[in-house]
């Protein structure tokens, strides 16, 4: 009954709303009078918005009586204007320090993101939440921005709790990460399992909520002369909210439909968001902005997946997890030339992910049934499934002060951030303890902290030539990292009966006394770099960057990069860069003893610190920097109001990368003595083993036309990329002929399945009114992996389909509904036993979830 009057209700509503409206159409220029392509106009109070096509025009159906437009874009003053002023509305340059808008990959105030020499992405936040079923960053930019690659994993530790992300089909660690252009702090994890990330840190972007966020820039170019270490592969940018006077609310909900399952549940995984966002206004000119965001997901079971035979996990999908996060942002004004800000803000995770099932009973050499020595009868009669829970806490804080001295921009800013992630095991036994055993332990963790001091200056000299920008700044980073051991039960072999078997809690065993570290370094750098306009159509761009770290000594990058407009709808654009990446105090400083399933067997595995004793027997030597020398080269333009389009090709050369090396077994004839001694069956290290060369082509075109009443945008993006390892891996002379264990075939694949060879995203996106819809296909080159057996996994491509379908119910609330890979696709099957995670797939392309089907409501007012 209720339902029957509400509908009718909500149309009534509509049809009122509807009603009310208007056909107003205009044009958007610059003050040359060229038309602003991909400008927002957004109806005020309301969340009623189109963008501006290739020749700067816009329809848009309006809701209120008289209203007024919001019109804003990158590099430009954003402008408030009544609808009797739609026809032609002129936008300002942004031209003073303390309103502009910097754009990733150059310091100039006045270059906006089309004049870039080098290629940007700029992704709309608010627009892609509206219409998509992703709810958190890495989940989001995997399916819009083809070069960003980011798959859940499940049974890789820590891996399954912080989502290992990657640009260009490089490591995690090799994308620099700035918020509101200052240097965010990396994850305290290194990740050691799964198809994506191993033996790399990396920034998890998934701590900052979607909701704080405006827009994300994706510079896809070297950038370690401009930014500093890290910066290999490209900067990801991500811009916090500066609205005032406007609320907005946001519940999201989402679950998947499983194809492939063997319980009776018709749904799984389900994934709540909800976040509330509100800025106020501080002075002339100033904010404060303030989010808040809440998201829980529960796991998926994709276990038993296809073969009952082979099962080796009963439980395998998704891991839980619950994110608590607050945000902040502000700008205030102390003068008319001098502002203050600060942002930031913390994040709170708890986390669920099953390990290997412990079945209550195993083969022995013969193939008999025995009971399992890692499980206890008296406890877990039918064996139990290990819980590694996690708990992490994520924080970072930027305050400074930025303004005009005698015509130059200045900013000095401090940043503190802080990562710790602690680990527990449920539903697990120490199998020395026999049935006295606890079922759960605290298994210890890890914490990384960075504190930033930047000092950054620039000027802009339009009377040189046709416009001289130059920069200059210094950087002082201090970073802590620290390993604590968990409690005595969670690692121990306890004396007696027991004492053959495996030691500590079964699933993942603790950090021990002799694992834990207290390491720290500093590091202090100074950039310059110029942009020159030679004439209105010839730039030319410099940049150079020395740096010089406690633990390793100096190194200086430098950049050039340069533009030339042919005409005012063609440009080429190229650059050459060299760059470095210091290792992480992580991979210097990590180690760990831990348990890895082979071939059904469990195995404990010792993870040596890059300076411990098994590494300074084979002669491991301490890590040093990675180096790359990248090239780009492309050409932007548009074709009347009909296209747009970006085309870039690339080269990137990394020498000594720093990769896991295979495992050592204790039998071996160097290491064997050494690992017996420890009582741990194999083990492997961190070394700089590889070089690697990188070639791809990334490739955008866009339309936005009317089609009918309504606008249709039509959007064609691509990503091509090619890895490939240069040379035989580097192994020390102690390990000499043992190229294959050090750093095999198996390895070499999953270095090179950092992103498929090619990803193809293919997006129309329609609005009529209050109607909206948008589908796209995302198309996932093959990947190619080898099993335990170091036979090969080739997981074929796979297309998938995106449909949202949205309705304004009134001017402030909106209701979308949709599915996430609508036709259930998933990657080719293999056999679990010898799967890197245990299950029927690898973490690869699009996941191994199925259908996603969700529903949003969408709130938004403003005064």
């Amino acid at each position: 009954m209720k339902n029957s009057l509400l509908t009718p209700l909500i149309c009534l509503v509509s049809g009122v709303a509807w009603g009310q409206g208007a056909n107003l159409t205009g044009q958007v220029v610059d003050p040359a009078g060229r038309p602003v392509i991909g400008a927002s106009v957004v109806e005020k109070g309301t969340n009623n918005g189109t963008a501006t096509g290739g020749d700067g025009r816009f329809t848009l159906r309006t809701r209120t009586a008289a209203p007024r437009l919001v019109i804003s874009s990158l590099g430009y003053v954003t402008q408030e204007v009544a609808s009797t002023e739609a026809a032609s509305i002129k936008l300002a340059e942004s031209s003073t320090s303390l309103d502009a808008v910097q754009v990733v990959g150059s310091r100039s105030v006045n270059r906006s993101v089309t004049d870039s020499p080098s290629p940007v992405d700029i992704i709309d936040i608010r627009e892609v939440t509206a219409k998509t079923g992703q709810l958190d960053v890495n989940q989001l930019l995997q399916f819009v921005a083809p070069s960003f690659n980011s798959n859940r994993q499940t049974g890789a530790d820590g891996a399954d709790h912080v989502d290992p992300a990657s640009l260009r089909g490089l490591g995690p660690d090799q994308t620099l990460v700035l918020v509101n252009g200052k240097r965010w702090h990396q994850s305290a994890l290194v990740n050691l399992f799964g198809s994506r990330g191993r033996g790399n840190t990396g920034t998890d972007l998934n701590t900052i909520p979607a909701a704080s966020i405006e827009r994300i820039e994706i510079l896809r170019d070297g950038a370690s002369a401009q930014y500093g270490s890290d910066a290999i592969a490209g900067v990801i940018n991500i811009v916090l909210k500066t609205s005032v006077n406007e609320l907005t609310a946001n519940a999201n909900y989402g679950a998947y439909t499983a194809k492939y399952r063997f319980d009776d549940k018709t749904f799984d995984g389900g994934n709540f968001n909800a976040n509330l966002n509100y800025g106020v206004g501080v002075g002339k000119g100033g904010f404060v902005n303030a989010t808040v965001d809440f998201n829980q997901r529960q796991h998926t079971q994709r276990a038993n997946v296809p073969a009952p035979d082979d099962i080796q996990r009963r439980q395998y999908g998704d891991p839980k997890a619950s994110n608590t996060s607050a945000y902040l942002n502000s700008k205030l004004p102390i003068s008319e030339n001098i502002y203050g800000y600060l942002f930031g803000g913390v994040n709170f995770r708890k986390g669920e992910a099953y390990a290997y099932t412990r079945f209550p009973t195993v083969l022995d050499d013969d193939d008999n049934p025995i009971p399992n020595p890692r499980s206890n009868p008296t406890l877990y009669p039918n064996g139990f499934d290990p819980i590694i829970t996690s708990s992490l806490t994520d924080a970072h804080g930027v305050a400074g002060v930025r303004g005009t001295f005698g015509g130059f921009d200045v900013d000095l800013s401090n940043g503190f951030g802080s990562n710790r992630f602690h680990y527990g095991v449920d539903n697990t036994l120490n199998a020395t303890l026999g049935a006295a055993s606890p079922r759960s332990f605290d298994a210890g963790g890890f914490q990384l902290q960075q504190n930033v001091v930047n000092l950054d200056a620039s000027r802009s000299f339009k009377t040189v030539l046709e416009g001289l920008n130059v920069a200059v700044g210094s950087e002082y980073r201090r970073e802590w990292y620290s390993l604590f051991a968990g409690e005595e039960g969670s690692y121990r072999k306890y004396p007696g009966a027991l004492n053959d078997r495996a030691a500590g809690s079964q699933g993942f065993p603790g950090f021990q006394p002799r694992n834990e570290v207290n390491a720290s370094r500093n590091n202090f750098s100074l950039y310059a770099d110029a942009e020159l306009d030679v004439t209105k159509s010839f730039l030319v761009a410099l940049a150079t960057r020395s740096e010089n770290y406690s633990d390793f000594g100096s190194i200086v990058t430098g950049k050039v990069a340069t533009r030339l407009k042919l005409n005012e709808n063609f440009s080429l654009r190229g650059t050459a860069s060299t760059g470095f990446r210091a290792p992480s105090l992580a991979q210097i400083n990590f180690n760990t003893v831990f348990t890895n399933v082979v071939g059904g067997k469990p195995v404990d595995i010792l993870l040596d610190r890059n300076n411990g004793a098994v590494s300074r027997a084979v002669g491991i030597p301490a890590l040093k920097q990675e180096r790359s020398q990248s090239a780009s080269v492309g050409f932007t333009g548009r074709v009347g109001s009909v296209l747009n389009f970006t085309v870039d090709g690339y080269y990137i050369h990394i020498k000594d990368r720093i990769v896991l090396t295979g495992t050592f077994a204790d039998d071996d004839d160097k290491i064997g003595p050494i690992l017996q001694s420890l009582s741990v069956g194999q083990a492997q290290f961190f070394a700089n083993a590889i070089s690697t060369d990188t070639w791809g082509l990334d490739a955008v075109l866009s339309n936005s036309s009317a089609v009918g009443t309504g606008r249709l945008t039509t959007t064609l993006a691509a990503n091509l990329n090619r890895l490939l390892i240069v040379g035989n891996a580097k192994t020390t002379p102690g390990l000499a002929g043992k190229e294959e264990i050090f750093f095999g075939v198996r390895e070499q694949a999953f270095v090179k399945a950092s992103a498929p060879p090619y990803k193809v995203n293919l997006t129309f996106d329609y609005s009529l009114g209050r109607f909206g819809a948008l589908v796209r296909f995302v198309q996932f080159g093959h990947v190619l992996l080898y099993d335990y057996n170091t036979e090969r996994n080739a997981y074929r491509d796979r297309l998938t389909t995106d449909v949202a379908l949205s309705y304004s119910l009134t001017n402030q609330l909106r209701l979308s509904v949709g599915a996430s890979n609508l036709f259930n696709q998933y990657p080719d099957f293999f056999n679990p036993q010898v799967t890197e995670n245990g299950g029927a797939w690898d973490a690869v392309q699009m996941g191994s979830n199925g259908r996603f089907l969700f529903a949003k409501l969408q709130f938004r007012v403003s005064k």
